[in-house]
């Protein structure tokens, strides 16, 4: 297989994998070759370098979970909880989460440096989030792990700060669980390529 068509393998075969268990076949150090790897070349404004990532493995990883769970059982009526105890289940039941942050204050010195732009940084640095995310998620899937992208935050951020010792100036954007796929994704549609796509010249 050429490189180009291993690469569009990975990008299509990336999918939201719910259904995964500890049972992974890859070191903790490959884990976070990878992760350093993508940190390290992702792309951001002006080469900010904004992205912040914690890696949870084994324990720290149950409890974040944990911490998710009994979050949302405040706030989720008891008679309608089972199906959030169910699914913070199947993500705790996974081998590792990864939670992505951007650095506020190195955003705040951009639109003070630059201040002709400055209501543009926010998006750009969630832009580049998204393209770490998707950079991390795509090499996850060619290591064999399945894994998917959650979004509870703000609820937890508080908690998460405290329970690791993060900074006030990262802002927590997103988490992504993983571990050994359990279950294959189901198919997926697709809108017709000519009304999402445009080209215009020879």
């Amino acid at each position: 297989m050429s490189l180009l068509n291993f690469y569009y393998t990975a990008v299509k075969d990336r999918r939201s994998i719910y259904g995964i268990n500890k049972e992974v076949t890859i070191s903790n150090e490959k884990i976070q070759e990878l992760i350093n790897h993508a940190v390290k070349y992702t792309p951001s404004a002006f080469n900010s370098q904004s992205a912040r990532v914690l890696v949870l493995l084994g324990g720290q990883h149950d409890k974040l979970w944990n911490i998710t769970k009994e979050t949302l059982r405040k706030i989720v009526p008891s008679e309608k909880f089972g199906p959030t105890e169910e699914k913070m289940k199947s993500f705790g039941s996974g081998y590792g989460t990864i939670l992505f942050f951007e650095n506020t204050e190195v955003i705040e010195d951009l639109q003070k440096q630059f201040a002709s732009y400055a209501e543009n940084f926010p998006n750009w640095s969630q832009q580049s989030s998204g393209m770490l995310q998707y950079v991390i998620w795509t090499s996850l899937e060619i290591e064999g792990l399945g894994a998917s992208l959650q979004h509870y935050n703000p609820l937890i951020d508080d908690e998460v700060k405290k329970e690791w010792n993060i900074p006030a100036s990262w802002k927590l954007i997103a988490q992504m669980p993983f571990g050994n796929p359990t279950m294959e994704p189901g198919e997926k549609e697709f809108k017709p390529l000519e009304e999402r796509i445009k080209v215009y010249g020879s």
